[in-house]
C-alpha cells in the first residue's frame, strides 16, 4: 500500500543543500531524494567538495537510470544537476 511518504516527489528545479548534513548520513538522503523524483525530474546537489564518490556509487547501484551535469565546480560550491531517468527500486543498503 502506498502511503503519502512513499508517493514519488516533484521535486524538479529544487536545490538539494547537503553540506549541513553529517557525512555518515549523507549518502543515503541523497539517495533516498533522488528515489522519490519522478522519472524525468531533477534535483541540485548543491555541496562543499566534488562529490565524485557519490557518482560511482549511483553508477555501480542504478547504471543508465540517472544523468550527471556539473552547473559549477568549485572551488568553495559544487552544484550537480542530478537527474532520474527512468523507475528503479531502492537497493538494500547504502
Amino acid at each position: 500500500m502506498n502511503t503519502p511518504a512513499s508517493q514519488p516527489t516533484d521535486d524538479a528545479n529544487a536545490v538539494f543543500d547537503v553540506r549541513p548534513i553529517p557525512s555518515r548520513v549523507k549518502h543515503a538522503q541523497i539517495f533516498q531524494r533522488w528515489l522519490d523524483l519522478l522519472v524525468g525530474h531533477y534535483f541540485v546537489l548543491l555541496n562543499d567538495h566534488d562529490p565524485v564518490p557519490l557518482r560511482y556509487q549511483f553508477e555501480a547501484e542504478f547504471p543508465g537510470a540517472f544523468s550527471w551535469e556539473y552547473l559549477e565546480k568549485g572551488p568553495d560550491e559544487f552544484r550537480v544537476k542530478i537527474t532520474k531517468l527512468r523507475a528503479v527500486t531502492a537497493p538494500v543498503a547504502h
